[in-house]
């Protein structure tokens, strides 16, 4: 595929924005070749997407920032984001002891399904290591407990610095992490959790669910906040259940649906399709 351009926009609504952009591009010879918008009218703020093709674009890579900055984004109070199809995003993979996730994300990894690079897997629990071993992937043990949080948390982000990650994904990594640790990677951190919340926290939300005699079950993704499992929501689904499952059925079901919303979130943030607003998100297709 041609090398692309991605301009992920949102500024207060006003006419002619589409307008401007489309001709920025057009006049220094682009392509465009997606273009998504979204009005927020309740709150008069103005959402989009745009990518075009790079192929004859007269302005370098290096200084299309800079071009846009000065002759649009400050006359329209815009905040932007600018992203290229060829650069690929280096990922991290914080998993604790459930193999589910990790292997579906692995697998389509593998299989060049999603176009990632993954040099390391962190964990506070040495049960995962050989996945990765099985991938080819590094792997690195974190002991965290009570006494040791901090320290092992700046261990972690010097190493992921180290290795230039951009985002992270928690693959069921059962670990709370510190609002200094998310500072470092807002909306660039990835959860996945069954979507009982909060009707039925703690360790057992399956076991209570049946109790209940749930008929649905679901799954949510979102970006980490320092309010736990309160971020922005990127990506939701459920199934059906019945008093014919067990809690056996519904916690294999419920498996399957996080592995999907997961890896479907995973691909919406390497699309570039992701914007961020007051704790919301809009996802374009």
């Amino acid at each position: 595929m041609p090398a692309s351009a991605i301009l992920l926009i949102h500024c207060p609504d006003s006419k002619g924005i589409v307008a401007t952009v489309s001709e920025f591009i057009y006049t220094n010879n682009g392509n465009i070749t997606n273009l998504d918008q979204h009005v927020d009218v309740a709150r008069q703020v103005f959402f989009m997407r745009i990518e075009w093709e790079l192929d004859n674009f007269i302005i370098p890579d290096d200084k299309i920032g800079e071009y846009f900055d000065t002759l649009i984004a400050r006359k329209f109070d815009m905040q932007w984001q600018l992203h290229f199809s060829h650069e690929v995003p280096r990922m991290a993979v914080f998993v604790s002891k459930q193999p589910h996730c990790l292997y579906d994300i692995l697998s389509r990894w593998k299989s060049q399904e999603i176009e990632v690079a993954i040099p390391l897997i962190i964990s506070n629990h040495p049960e995962l290591e050989p996945v990765a071993r099985q991938f080819g992937i590094d792997f690195h043990l974190f002991a965290i407990n009570g006494h040791n949080k901090e320290e092992q948390e700046q261990e972690q982000l010097r190493l992921l610095a180290e290795q230039q990650i951009e985002f992270i994904v928690l693959a069921r990594y059962m670990q709370i992490l510190s609002a200094g640790f998310i500072n470092h990677y807002k909306n660039r951190i990835i959860n996945i959790h069954h979507s009982f919340l909060p009707a039925f926290p703690g360790a057992k939300p399956y076991h209570c669910a049946f109790e209940r005699g749930v008929k649905v079950i679901g799954a949510t993704s979102h970006y980490v906040t320092e309010e736990l499992d309160a971020g922005p929501i990127i990506a939701q689904d459920i199934i059906r259940v019945s008093h014919a499952d067990s809690v056996e059925d519904l916690i294999r079901k419920g498996r399957d649906l996080e592995k999907v919303i997961l890896s479907r979130s995973i691909w919406h943030h390497l699309q570039r399709q992701i914007l961020v607003y007051q704790n919301r998100t809009v996802v374009f297709s």
